[in-house]
């Protein structure tokens, strides 16, 4: 029965205006179940005052409780900042990275495509050499030969008309 009347007590804090309703049912019910006969007519629960001094004690309390509760919280965050921070370092050095390779890419496609027209000539330069090359091979018989020094004699024979 007393277990069953402090629950009920504490659930003064939600309905306190029915207390008085309450407790009587409670015990009329205690009183029907273990002791038939007796019968509760009313009840009355008066306000209990609570002294000054134990009420600012309690208040004091609970303030110390909620400083308490206040410091602990600070130390978590405490704690946490130079975690974030690390974080968000390591997040911008990752980002700073990312975006030098995404550049250093860029910067090796343009160097690739200035790069590619002079591969291209230096292709049909080489061709064309080695093409003139063979040409130059087929040139070479004996009879081209005697062509080119017959050429080379005349070019260089001077020939004078008149008296010297």
């Amino acid at each position: 029965m007393i277990i069953r009347l402090f629950s009920l007590l504490q659930g003064l804090e939600q309905a306190p205006d029915d207390i008085d309703k309450r407790m009587k049912d409670a015990l009329q019910s205690d009183c029907t179940r273990y002791a038939p006969g007796i019968e509760i007519i009313c009840v009355r629960v008066a306000k209990s005052t609570i002294l000054e001094i134990i009420r600012q004690r309690y208040e004091q309390i609970k303030e110390e409780r909620t400083k308490a509760l206040i410091a602990i919280e600070k130390q978590r965050v405490a704690e946490k900042e130079p975690e974030t921070l690390k974080k968000i370092v390591i997040f911008d050095a990752e980002k700073k990275s990312f975006v030098s390779k995404i550049i250093m890419e860029q910067k090796l496609k343009e160097k690739e495509s200035a790069r590619r027209p002079h591969q291209i000539d230096n292709e049909m330069n080489f061709s064309w050499l080695i093409k003139e090359a063979e040409a130059n091979k087929l040139k070479l018989t004996p009879q081209y030969l005697e062509f080119g020094f017959i050429e080379g004699t005349t070019n260089k024979t001077k020939i004078y008309f008149g008296k010297r």
